[in-house]
């Protein structure tokens, strides 16, 4: 994240920050980041359970969203890069499409997008100025992920754009995104992620991310779930919502690697070849289940007329890293040795990720870990290779759990290795150790591949 990120939380409570009409940048991040709620720096305190300041900030600004269409992703894993991918897709078929993402790596404005270009500072700064003249009797005690909602869906309003891409945050019923009302809703898969807030089990978790269903909304289920299908059933059925299970229609097979690191797939359907030789800058073997059900969208884009042609995807899906500016999705930065980082920081994302270092050469295994502090360790910690050699470390965020906690956790499981207090001194010890024709990983939470790209 930006440099000045360290001591953002330093906040002085006395501080009165509608004394004056800020006309910075870093002034406007220090606001955003250290006077609003921010589920990033304190958790679950920063979760609200209710749309209320979404739908006030929705009618301050007169109602953006409805200038323009919409669709809703959400899902425990995989909801991120849905969203790019489609992106890039409605891109390349040139509609100006607006993306809105959470969290971001290096930058704010990674979260706010239209046509892969961050929005402008200077928005930024006036937006941020403009909301707080408006609110300048604090009736409203906005949290930084609503008022950062409300941001978006006004840039996209006055930039004109067709359609916006909209990630959900966390959930999905009580998520600020969910006041549109979108052409399509998609839910990739369910696994356990934030269950204090979302539920213990799965059924739970489900009916939290079901609540994005509406009426008469076509929905589209990434990944068929024996456990959670019904929840998703029973809520289209509610809401005469037609529902679409993208694994049922769409099978990927894996294919090769192109020279240029590219993944290349087989897509069938009916075991019949509709999508051969189909590349994408994502390499994660995980992207097989989030390509097909990006396809099963525009499936259904098409038939509500959006003109999509087989190049469109075809380029969207190949050109992704370059057209929406991804990052931390089995993203290689370094060579000699590899250097691989990925976001994916829960036990369904890390398993997937374990599964893809089984079938990545390397002669030793390198592993910079850290979490946050109020992750359920154990399925975790659990399925981690044994045999690697362990750098624990932790983000430079509150939330991060000690590295020292980590360290003796992992322990008791058989991970070893040393901890190290700050995700910078981690990776040079790695980097230091490692062979030309080793692996080092980093991941275990987006905030620390936050620190190591480039």
């Amino acid at each position: 994240m930006e440099q000045y990120i360290r001591g953002l939380f330093k906040f002085n409570k006395l501080a009165t920050v509608n004394k004056f009409y800020m006309d910075s940048y870093n002034d406007i991040l220090d606001y955003l980041y250290n006077q609003l709620p921010m589920f990033q720096r304190s958790g679950p305190p920063a979760y609200k359970n209710t749309l209320g300041n979404s739908l006030e900030l929705d009618k301050l600004y007169n109602r953006p969203h409805q200038n323009y269409k919409t669709i809703h992703v959400a899902g425990t894993n995989g909801k991120g890069s849905v969203s790019h991918l489609l992106a890039g897709i409605l891109q390349k078929a040139g509609y100006k499409t607006g993306l809105y993402t959470s969290p971001h790596l290096k930058d704010f404005r990674e979260r706010i997008k239209i046509n892969g270009k961050m929005v402008e500072k200077e928005f930024v700064v006036s937006w941020v100025n403009d909301f707080k003249e408006k609110n300048k009797n604090w009736e409203l005690d906005p949290s930084f992920f609503e008022l950062t909602v409300a941001m978006a869906f006004d840039y996209f309003s006055q930039q004109n754009v067709e359609i916006a891409v909209i990630e959900v945050g966390l959930g999905g019923r009580l998520d600020s995104t969910n006041i549109i009302f979108p052409e399509i809703s998609v839910i990739t898969n369910i696994s356990y992620d934030h269950t204090n807030l979302l539920g213990e089990t799965l059924i739970e978790i489900a009916s939290e991310k079901a609540g994005i269903i509406k009426e008469g909304i076509p929905i589209v289920i990434g990944r068929t779930q024996e456990e959670t299908k019904n929840v998703f059933i029973e809520k289209a059925a509610n809401n005469n919502a037609p529902i679409y299970f993208a694994d049922q229609v769409y099978f990927a097979d894996y294919s090769l690697q192109t020279v240029d690191g590219k993944q290349v797939l087989n897509v069938r359907r009916n075991q019949k070849i509709v999508y051969p030789e189909l590349k994408t800058g994502l390499t994660g073997l995980y992207q097989r289940e989030n390509v097909i059900t990006v396809l099963k969208v525009c499936d259904l884009l098409k038939e509500k007329d959006w003109c999509i042609t087989d190049r469109d995807i075809y380029k969207g899906l190949d050109e992704v890293i370059q057209i929406t500016g991804i990052l931390g999705r089995w993203q290689r930065i370094g060579y000699n040795p590899l250097i691989i980082c990925d976001t994916g920081h829960n036990e369904d994302g890390i398993r997937a990720i374990v599964d893809q270092l089984e079938q990545t050469a390397y002669k030793n295994l390198h592993l910079i870990f850290g979490t946050v502090s109020d992750k359920n360790l154990q399925g975790i910690l659990s399925i981690l290779p044994i045999e690697a050699i362990y750098y624990f470390t932790r983000a430079d965020i509150p939330r991060a759990l000690d590295e020292k906690v980590l360290q003796n956790q992992a322990l008791e499981y058989g991970l070893t290795g040393k901890s190290y207090s700050n995700v910078t001194d981690a990776f040079e010890a790695a980097k230091k150790a490692a062979g030309k024709d080793d692996l080092i990983f980093i991941g275990g939470s987006t905030f620390v591949v936050a620190e190591v790209l480039p």
